[in-house]
């Protein structure tokens, strides 16, 4: 089961970032994504495994109409038998993220929400966006946040590494809502003190029942993906969060600028080959039956 990748048709819908380059992205020269990535694309991408489920998360469509890439997506599942769950956006500050939620719902598909907070360019910056509107000690984005619980979804959590102990007080706020870290928490930084914020970022997390992790997106803006790279901060989250917390995620296409997707399961079923062959598995079927009485593939996709 791939947890997280994404679609979109930029003949009939707007994504201002691949219409407007960014060259200053965390991704580095994305210039090959600025072109439809559609079903036979993504099928093409893994059709060296047996995927027998995915899930589909928003993919920064243009949010003056957030509903349009759900409906979209929904038309895709129709017609290809997947994405099979569907991770939409809202903004929990703005005065009809309860609108738009409710028209995110009327598609059957919709299991969660991913909703960026209002984040800081880096490490030394975090307390200038304290407290400011949108982030996440605003009241008004906590009362949104409160949404999920009150209508069983799931909060996609993506911030950088700085960010993760912050995520992690929001987290045992709301123990009932179920947390999926996105993308390890960006270990962005591999020096010793980039990696010592990011591992106390991680171990908040990991001391929040509620929450689970996606292992994916482990491109680096300057270097290759690797085995030796990525080895240790995909170690360290599992042990932190045990395997049954863990799931994997393909990030597709984006994880495509540094690694094709046959190479990506390799590699991590490689780093991955000190666990057993249950929990390797119950990893890439993203089963977590740690989290009772739930299990990761029924939390996405049974209501």
């Amino acid at each position: 089961m791939d947890a997280h990748h994404h679609l979109w048709n930029l003949d009939t819908h707007h994504y201002p970032w691949l219409k407007n380059y960014d060259p200053d992205s965390f991704l580095g020269d994305y210039t090959s994504l600025m072109q439809n990535y559609l079903p036979e694309d993504y099928a093409q991408d893994s059709s060296g495994h047996r995927i027998l489920a995915t899930v589909h998360c928003e993919a920064d469509h243009d949010y003056s109409d957030e509903v349009a890439e759900t409906r979209w997506v929904h038309q895709q599942a129709e017609r290809y038998g997947f994405p099979n769950a569907v991770v939409p956006h809202i903004w929990f500050h703005q005065d009809n993220s309860e609108e738009i939620l409710l028209g995110h719902l009327k598609f059957p598909l919709v299991r969660g929400i991913r909703s960026k907070p209002v984040t800081a360019p880096s490490p030394d910056q975090v307390a200038r966006v304290q407290g400011v509107s949108g982030s996440m000690q605003d009241d008004k984005w906590l009362s949104g946040f409160s949404l999920l619980e009150k209508y069983h979804l799931s909060w996609d959590l993506r911030v950088p590494f700085w960010h993760l102990e912050e995520a992690a007080e929001v987290a045992k706020a709301f123990p009932d809502t179920r947390i999926v870290l996105n993308h390890m928490g960006f270990p962005w930084d591999r020096s010793e003190n980039g990696l010592a914020i990011w591992r106390k970022g991680m171990q908040a997390l990991a001391d929040c029942p509620n929450v689970l992790v996606k292992v994916s997106e482990l491109g680096l803006k300057d270097r290759p993906w690797t085995v030796e790279c990525n080895r240790s901060v995909v170690l360290e989250t599992t042990e932190l969060f045990g395997m049954d917390r863990c799931m994997f995620a393909s990030n597709f296409p984006v994880a495509g600028l540094k690694i094709s997707y046959d190479q990506l399961v390799n590699n991590l079923a490689e780093i991955l080959d000190g666990y057993s062959s249950s929990q390797r598995e119950a990893f890439f079927l993203a089963q977590c039956q740690s989290i009772l009485p739930y299990r990761v593939i029924t939390y996405l996709f049974c209501r």
